[in-house]
């Protein structure tokens, strides 16, 4: 033992994007951008929903906890990403590395958790709405998240440790801007066969289960929505599709990468942008656009801070 621990290589190197001076400036531009979008838009949901008792419903206290996700996984990743591109330094050490992955999967797997819970929420609501403030009262709104936040850390634990009982003796280079499970795992000095499966169906099964309880829960609000066409009808379908849009930017490139042993197909780094940036940078857009509520609570706090 002592000796695997000693010829450990010490450090990993993050290639990123481009070596080209012209090329990484552009990448600095747009994670910049798409990382000031991401606290500002998810930050604007937290105040408006705390502060307005309009917004008082679980649906509101769910999409807040989900604006406070957004910003824990962007920020796992970008900040690093973008002092690399500014400074040149793509070098990441071990420790770093790996507190780095089980973050990445301790916030990234707590949001899917939630999500599958605002779907099953919106399902309350539509087609139990007699039942829906005993379903969804707020004790049970704090337990469902917190439950969310557990399932994230038990993940999470479980995939950090597989990659940590892996000997890493040989080369160091992560072909990604950010250290996850299957390009790491590339990297190590003996047969991960056992360990890509172990991580195909952990991630990958989450992932792909979560997606189909979602699609199966807007399922079933379509078909009880579809024969009682009306306003207030239509306002749910629209949420639900608005919903359903933010759900496809998350699950669909998580289930290509994970849901595979790591070494059957690269996983492109342009992939993974759209669950770690995008999708973070969408969902303000995606949530308040479709909500006349959020919009505005959101115009009534921007001029309370212009008066005040």
């Amino acid at each position: 033992m002592a000796q695997e621990n000693s010829s450990r290589v010490p450090e990993f190197i993050l290639l990123g994007f481009s070596d080209t001076r012209e090329l990484t400036l552009l990448f600095f531009t747009l994670f910049l951008l798409a990382y000031a979008m991401v606290l500002l838009g998810n930050f604007l949901i937290i105040v408006a929903v705390w502060t307005d008792p309009k917004l008082s419903s679980p649906m509101y206290f769910l999409l807040c906890n989900l604006s406070f996700i957004d910003i824990c996984y962007t920020s796992v990743t970008t900040p690093r990403v973008l002092v690399a591109q500014l400074s040149g330094i793509k070098a990441i050490a071990f420790e770093g590395c790996m507190a780095q992955l089980f973050f990445l999967h301790f916030v990234g797997s707590s949001e899917m958790f939630l999500l599958t819970v605002m779907a099953f929420d919106r399902y309350t609501a539509i087609c139990r709405p007699l039942h829906y403030t005993a379903i969804m009262a707020r004790g049970v709104c704090w337990t469902l998240v917190a439950a969310c936040w557990a399932g994230g850390f038990i993940h999470s634990t479980v995939q950090t440790l597989l990659v940590l009982q892996l000997p890493f003796c040989g080369p160091n280079t992560i072909h990604s801007y950010f250290c996850d499970v299957p390009p790491v795992i590339r990297l190590a000095c003996a047969n991960t066969a056992l360990t890509e499966w172990l991580m195909a169906s952990n991630s990958g099964l989450i992932s792909l289960g979560c997606f189909l309880v979602l699609v199966a829960s807007y399922t079933l609000i379509l078909a009880k929505v579809r024969a009682r066409v009306s306003q207030g009808n239509w306002k749910a379908l629209s949420t639900c599709a608005s919903h359903m849009m933010a759900v496809t930017l998350l699950f669909i490139p998580c289930i290509f990468t994970y849901l595979r042993p790591a070494g059957t197909l690269p996983t492109s780094k342009y992939v993974c942008v759209i669950y770690t940036i995008f999708s973070p940078m969408m969902n303000p857009l995606i949530y308040t656009l479709r909500s006349s509520e959020v919009k505005e609570s959101m115009w009534r706090l921007w001029k309370h801070c212009r008066t005040s």
